[in-house]
């Protein structure tokens, strides 16, 4: 039985990203009335059907937007990622778009947060994954850095920071398993794309401010991996049969561990952290220092390599580094020798200015000597 249209939600749709030619597996639909707080929406097109080239015009000449509705978004979301006649910037960026609304809802402070509120936010971000492994399908890391940075960002930087590390823990798992099962990558994308998911529970003023934390709300965000593994694991919550749930929730827990037991939140070292979690652990290092956010600046690919390496078997495990590394495309000669990151970056946090030291290395005292890299004031 199909839900009557008024208790539907619905989603736009760009028309250049609908196909013609061969049947539609959702319906379309257009809003009749020009007030929000009164809106109707009409099917148009049913699903099953195919629709013309002068069919979509004669549609696009008559209606502003049109809508799919919000229970059919996996099937257009296959749809469009199955499609020979769109470009992978634009799939991605309606993957990003699911992903977005859907972690949107979990972290959406003016709802009461519920067990089937994420239940269902985990199986939107389910099937935005499962598309996505197919989309990057041969994409290496390097591909993959082109992708991300034609894709728009969002002012809430944990949505856009997840996506972006969930697409990255793919690709390092598959650079680092190349017969990696299917299900392996989306249970390292999904861990990827809810790797923050601790973060519902500490307040939005910290998580997105970029102008700098108190110790006290420093501390406070590093139970975030702690919320996360108990959201997860808590026992209520139902997740789809094919996903590893265990996995997940360690990903969602151990991705701030070091590789030299210096991390949060329980010391793990070495091998005691999961695999999937040192690759998201990767993922989410480099993200933070290469990808252009609305109030900071980023690194060069070639320097963030160059910071990264001084974290092997620091921070990061050094064979799943080189792995990581090797899939990289940049000059080494571009590398400045002359700055690292301080040990007190962390990932999570929404820097306004990366805590980037300098190495001096002048002389004999103070050889090996860093100081903190701090713009003047204009």
């Amino acid at each position: 039985m199909q839900t009557s249209p008024a208790l539907r939600s619905f989603f736009s749709v760009r028309y250049d990203l609908i196909d013609t030619g061969s049947a539609l597996p959702f319906d379309l639909f257009v809003n009749s009335s020009s007030l929000k707080e009164r809106e109707k929406f009409v099917r148009i097109f049913p699903s099953g059907e195919a629709l013309s080239s002068d069919d979509l015009e004669n549609l696009r000449k008559k209606y502003l937007q049109i809508y799919i509705p919000e229970d059919q978004r996996s099937l257009y979301m296959k749809s469009l990622v199955q499609s020979d006649h769109r470009e992978d910037k634009d799939k991605a960026s309606v993957l990003k778009d699911s992903a977005l609304e859907y972690l949107g809802r979990i972290f959406d402070g003016k709802r009461e947060f519920s067990t089937e509120l994420l239940e269902a936010g985990i199986e939107g971000c389910r099937e935005v994954v499962e598309n996505m492994v197919d989309l990057l399908g041969e994409y290496g890391i390097d591909d993959l850095r082109g992708l991300i940075s034609n894709l728009s960002f969002h002012d809430f930087y944990t949505y856009d920071h997840s996506i972006n590390v969930s697409m990255y823990s793919i690709s390092i798992w598959k650079a680092a398993h190349p017969k990696a099962p299917r299900q392996d990558l989306v249970n390292i994308g999904l861990g990827g794309l809810l790797h923050d998911l601790g973060k519902v529970k500490i307040p939005t003023h910290i998580l997105n401010n970029p102008g700098g934390l108190t110790e006290a709300e420093y501390e406070q965000i590093k139970q975030h991996p702690d919320f996360g593994l108990e959201l997860l694991l808590s026992g209520h919550v139902k997740v789809h049969h094919t996903i590893d749930v265990n996995v997940i929730a360690r990903i969602v827990h151990e991705h701030h561990e070091n590789w030299d037991g210096t991390g949060y939140p329980t010391k793990k070292r070495e091998e005691e952290i999961h695999p999937m979690a040192r690759a998201c652990t990767i993922a989410d290092f480099f993200d933070a220092i290469t990808t252009k956010r609305s109030y900071s600046q980023v690194m060069l690919v070639a320097d963030a390599v160059g910071v990264m390496k001084k974290f092997r078997g620091v921070k990061l495990e050094p064979w799943l580094f080189d792995v990581f590394e090797k899939h990289v495309d940049y000059v080494k000669s571009d590398i400045r020798k002359d700055i690292t990151l301080s040990h007190r970056f962390d990932p999570t946090i929404p820097w306004a200015q990366l805590p980037i030291e300098e190495v001096k290395a002048l002389a004999t005292a103070d050889f090996g000597k860093i100081r903190v890299v701090t713009e003047k004031k204009k």
